[in-house]
């Protein structure tokens, strides 16, 4: 069921000979299309960053497609260590962490299956093992702004009993990425329908992304920007966001002024201000999208299909 409609779709067994419907493909695609929507604060066409450019993002998006495809294989905590390896190979750097984390238990999710239903069971057959190669993923990833914490640092190798699902519950109140495994990915689904509920409007998908990522970023201070610059400058992102969203419909010359000012005074600071976190639930829920066929493609990117 294509982008703009309102209705849950049946769910249909994917078709293996049809790319559109591969789990690698989806991952991919969904990874491409957050980071090429302009969204303020973030690398994209045109607005790189001193080290990681656009061109680093798309590499990473084609680097992680089959690793993902093997999700139902290898598990969540393989398919996360075996994409951060991939994306490592290809780029030298972190594009995707917080992406490759909640993409992986969505790509374990049996084809057959609604993603709502289908991803608390996957959630909930989490190990000690996946804890181990999930925190062997993130040493190799080397996160940005990760400070130190009393309980199952992963600087260090996780207890040997520690079930992937506690070691997010310890780290829930401070990374919104570890809250959607605690919270059943509510951000995730939101957002897939914030973007739905954005094509309704008449956006096309690269101003509908803009906007469900403004929508989350005015709700919900994005981690990254607090690992680097505090919790008290996280808030303030979230009530400048808050404010646009409040004061403008997303059509219009007024509203593209104010995303372009949030732009700027979040690029105004050696780029630390940059909601990476939401941009990696923005990530998923297109994901989602794509998986669930609730959105076609290809797709006019900045046009409305009529």
């Amino acid at each position: 069921m294509p982008l703009g409609t309102t209705q849950e779709p049946p769910m249909q067994e994917p078709d293996s000979q049809d790319p559109s419907h591969s789990v690698g493909t989806c991952a991919t695609l969904a990874c491409l299309w957050e980071a090429t929507a302009a969204k303020p604060g973030n690398v994209t066409r045109g607005a790189d960053f001193a080290g990681l450019t656009y061109v680093d993002f798309i590499t990473s998006a084609a680097a992680i497609g089959p690793c993902l495809e093997r999700a139902r294989e290898w598990g969540v905590g393989r398919s996360v260590l075996e994409a951060v390896r991939a994306t490592q190979a290809a780029v030298g750097t972190n594009t995707n962490l917080g992406t490759i984390l909640l993409l992986s238990p969505l790509a374990v999710v049996s084809p057959d299956q609604p993603l709502h239903t289908g991803l608390p069971r996957v959630l909930d057959r989490l190990h000690a093992d996946d804890t181990r190669l999930v925190f062997e993923a993130i040493r190799l990833a080397r996160p940005g702004g990760m400070g130190q914490v009393a309980q199952a640092d992963v600087r260090e190798p996780p207890p040997p009993t520690l079930k992937l699902i506690e070691a997010m519950q310890l780290a829930a109140k401070r990374d919104s990425v570890a809250r959607q495994y605690v919270n059943g990915f509510q951000q995730v689904f939101t957002t897939a329908d914030r973007l739905v509920a954005a094509s309704t409007r008449g956006l096309p998908l690269s101003e509908a992304i803009v906007y469900a990522f403004l929508q989350l970023l005015s709700e919900l201070p994005d981690s990254l920007i607090s690992r680097k610059c505090g919790p008290d400058r996280a808030a303030a992102v979230t009530a400048r966001a808050a404010k646009v969203v409040e004061d403008f419909e997303p059509v219009g010359d007024a509203y593209q002024t104010a995303v372009g000012e949030l732009d700027f005074y979040l690029r105004s600071d050696g780029h630390r201000m940059n909601p990476g976190t939401s941009a990696d639930i923005v990530a998923a829920a297109l994901f989602v999208l794509l998986r669930e066929q609730r959105i076609e493609w290809p797709v006019n990117f900045y046009e409305k299909r009529v």
